[in-house]
């Protein structure tokens, strides 16, 4: 990452980046055209290789996806339940090959039978409506369970914008160090993956000197069987944009950044509606009710990069370069977009912020456990006799969520993925020995990450699925550290070869293998991978011993 590059690519600060204007050029192809990225590189002074390196990587930039016309989901939860076979049939039907591609997780885990036409994304039985979503004359008939158990925050109804923002107005009558100090008796720690002390972030953030500073929601949520997010941004927008209002209020942020994943453009629209709705309530822009205090939102549609979920990848790509990872440090909040102090979270830690100034950030840490305070959304896929968004205490049993509010499964299950591709692979054994917080899935040798649940199905291959874990790792890997890039090919290509040739994997060499990405590769994609990998290879040991030599 060149830090004069990225100076010269924030001159025109986030209201005009070169991402967004190479994705307004590729909107009517597919993928920009030549003159386009000519013109752009002159307008934004960069190099040839910077332009077309970005262009290159994306899934809706490159030049292999014009002419696209509808997209399949190939996420896991798709993959998994066996629907897009017949659905890519009945597609093919009516599309020539050419005009169709793939799209990884529309975050429709909950129906399946996933595809993306026209700018909207369909599931479950749409399909049997596509002539009429040809004609433009159809609406998606999704629909999933919400529900939850202990105390909801963010599942609860926030009522009208004027009451609801009564919060904000509140908090920008205190300081923003004694509305640090309420966030630190919260104990809130972020809901992406990581864990991290939301306070800390943003207090190193508050402490660092510049002219100006960002607040950067990553809703590039791509872990296939995750749509918590996309639950927030569709159902609970408010509750984000107030919560990155108030975090830009305690860091003296005056920009707000939504980085929304190009698979969910109904989040896309109605955050950028609901920016407009605050713009109308003058409750955004210079002085806000004579606080003093300026906060402008920027909306930002990513173009397919799961890798751009991690943080710093994400601010390159805002950037308009290629979303390759950075060294830390420097971290974000020194030196994050454009070379400016950034805090980088995730929708559901930035949604949980305006109960915790509602309640007070003791009331919130009465909830939940200790370590792992408040309460989490957790996805459950098609697979559940009740599939849907649920919100628990942290600290609730796993199997609960599984029996009680899931209502069971309704086939037999034999693991499930909790936490993305990069979570833990959870035999069925363990339900009762977990409970949905941090701890006790780590103590367990798991990763609860954003609680996303794509089941396995005692008749589904593990083979299969481990390789496509290396598989996916492989296609999204930014590229910049060689475990990661090269780690994940060789994966992929050991499993392939054992199971399509009479070929037996020395486990020695296997293990070498996932300890290289796990020790060196520069970010979770690749430090992650080894996990679910290594939680198949314990537990399930006889299924997979066909594929590795005896000794």
């Amino acid at each position: 990452m060149s830090s004069n590059l990225s100076h010269l690519l924030g001159r025109k600060t986030s209201n005009k980046n070169l991402f967004e204007e190479l994705g307004i050029a590729a909107s009517e192809n597919g993928t920009p055209q030549a003159a386009d990225l000519e013109r752009l590189r002159e307008e934004f002074l960069v190099g040839k290789s910077t332009v077309y390196g970005t262009v290159s990587f994306y899934d809706f930039l490159k030049p292999e996806n014009q002419g696209k016309k509808v997209y399949v989901c190939n996420g896991s939860a798709c993959m998994i339940a066996g629907t897009q076979v017949e659905l890519q049939s009945k597609i093919e039907k009516q599309f020539a090959a050419s005009e169709i591609g793939e799209m990884c997780c529309l975050g429709r885990c909950h129906e399946n039978s996933a595809f993306h036409m026209g700018g909207n994304n369909y599931s479950g039985n749409d399909i049997h409506s596509l002539d009429e979503i040809k004609k433009g004359n159809y609406s998606t008939a999704e629909k999933y369970k919400v529900g939850s158990l202990g105390n909801p925050i963010i599942t609860a109804e926030y009522g009208s914008i004027t009451e609801y923002y009564k919060i904000f107005n509140a908090c920008i009558q205190k300081s923003p160090v004694e509305l640090l100090s309420e966030l630190k008796d919260s104990g809130l720690r972020g809901r992406g993956g990581a864990g991290f002390s939301m306070a800390f972030k943003l207090d190193s953030c508050r402490n660092a000197e510049s002219d100006s500073k960002f607040i950067v929601c990553n809703a590039d949520e791509g872990d296939p069987g995750a749509y918590s997010d996309r639950y927030i941004m569709e159902n609970r927008p408010h509750a984000l944009l107030m919560g990155m209002m108030i975090a830009g209020y305690i860091t003296g942020a005056d920009h707000g950044v939504v980085y929304i994943r190009g698979e969910y453009p109904e989040s896309v629209g109605i955050i950028s509606d609901c920016i407009e709705e605050l713009r109308r309530e003058k409750l955004i822009g210079e002085n806000i009710n004579g606080s003093g205090f300026n906060f402008e939102f920027k909306v930002i549609k990513a173009q397919g990069a799961y890798i751009c979920g991690e943080e710093t990848a994400l601010l390159s790509s805002i950037e308009g370069q290629r979303p390759e990872v950075r060294i830390r440090p420097p971290y974000p909040t020194q030196q994050g977009l454009f070379n400016k102090p950034t805090a980088v979270n995730n929708v559901e830690t930035l949604a949980n912020l305006p109960f915790i100034f509602d309640k007070g950030g003791k009331a919130y840490a009465a909830i939940g456990t200790a370590k792992s305070t408040g309460t989490k959304l957790i996805s459950l896929d098609g697979y559940f006799n009740f599939p849907g968004i649920y919100e628990v205490d942290m600290g609730t049993p796993l199997a609960t969520v599984i029996n009680d509010l899931g209502g069971g499964f309704r086939k037999p299950i034999k693991a499930m993925h909790i936490g993305g591709p990069l979570g833990g692979l959870v035999p069925v054994s363990k339900i009762n020995e977990l409970t949905v917080d941090f701890d006790s899935f780590a103590k367990e040798g798991f990763l609860l990450g954003h609680a996303s649940i794509v089941c396995l199905p005692e008749e589904y291959p593990l083979i299969k699925y481990i390789e496509h874990l290396f598989k996916f790792t492989a296609h999204e890997s930014c590229g910049k550290c060689f475990p990661c890039r090269l780690g994940s090919t060789r994966g992929a290509e050991m499993i392939e070869k054992a199971v399509n040739e009479n070929y037996k994997m020395e486990k020695k060499l296997l293990d070498d293998l996932l300890e290289t990405m796990e020790i060196g590769s520069l970010c979770a994609l690749g430090g992650g991978l080894p996990l679910p990998i290594k939680n198949a290879m314990k537990y399930f040991e006889d299924e997979l011993a066909f594929y590795f030599k005896k000794h």
